[in-house]
């Protein structure tokens, strides 16, 4: 198993247990903020099961159907996760707003806020072993499943900080509803980026803006005199980069020449961003 389904696998399990945990949490205490913490984690076993087979997907070597491989399942991964957490946010605040309207007693807070803090100590582990292993293999759908934790993390701290305070201070239980609203508000923006993101990587858009910027000092350094870059095109597909351009070279350079040009180009555009792959077209260099 590769270590990014290996590290999805981590956070199935990861998802699960805490799930246990929040539940009975909310069962101790009736708090509506820790059943929105619960809510959202019934969408992180969801989302990650999802990220698990985008990702087996994705790994998948290309064949006669797809000769540019599967990487861009991870992106229906991203968007699918995106969209459970728009939902779950939607489902919380519904929760919250009737807690507003019909409040209840909160009961037996000290417990449920151990159990609560426990549950975010294990997403927060595995969140940054997940964001390790997304950036060493350049992976969006690792990278969606450990900022949906990451979201979970913040979303257990704010209930712990807004329940502790309760248990200090009884009359403030309208706070439990209100922190609930705006767990809400929170992960449903983090939602909304990750099928962003995910809807530019299915339309092609061009890399960013500070790897364009690479590319083109790379290649200026690279360039011999009396060459020069045209219509230069950059998309991305998972962790795979793709790079095209014109390259014009003077109208007597040997056909020889011009191909061992492109193979330093390549060399080099492939050395300085990983899982580059370049494609030139060599066109002579004469005024328009």
């Amino acid at each position: 198993m590769t270590p990014t389904r290996r590290i999805v696998v981590l956070s199935i399990a990861t998802s699960i247990a805490t799930l246990a945990l929040k539940f009975a949490a909310f069962a101790l205490t009736g708090s509506v903020g820790l059943l929105s913490d619960a809510l959202e984690g019934l969408v992180n076993v969801a989302a990650s099961v999802v990220a698990l087979v985008a990702l087996t997907v994705a790994e998948r070597p290309p064949d006669a159907g797809h000769a540019f491989g599967h990487d861009k399942a991870e992106y229906l991964s991203s968007g699918v996760e995106g969209i459970l957490i728009v939902v779950a946010a939607l489902g919380i605040a519904g929760a919250a707003i009737e807690r507003l309207v019909s409040p209840l007693p909160l009961g037996r807070l000290g417990a449920g806020l151990g159990i609560a803090a426990i549950a975010g100590l294990l997403n927060l582990v595995t969140a940054r072993l997940m964001l390790r292993v997304a950036k060493r293999h350049d992976s969006i759908g690792v990278e969606a499943d450990a900022r949906h934790l990451l979201a979970d993390v913040w979303t257990t701290a704010g209930v712990l900080a807004g329940l502790g305070l309760i248990a200090l201070v009884p009359s403030l239980a309208l706070l439990d509803a209100l922190i609930a609203l705006a767990i809400a508000v929170h992960i449903g923006i983090t939602g909304g980026g990750l099928v962003r993101r995910s809807v530019d990587g299915l339309m092609d858009r061009a890399l960013p803006a500070e790897e364009l910027e690479a590319l083109g000092a790379t290649l200026a350094r690279a360039l011999p005199g009396g060459a020069r870059i045209r219509d230069l095109r950059t998309r991305k597909a998972g962790p795979q980069r793709f790079v095209e351009f014109k390259l014009l070279v003077a109208p007597e350079e040997s056909v020889a020449n011009a191909h061992r040009l492109c193979d330093e180009l390549e060399a080099v555009l492939a050395a300085r961003l990983a899982h580059t792959h370049v494609t030139i077209h060599v066109e002579p260099n004469v005024p328009p």
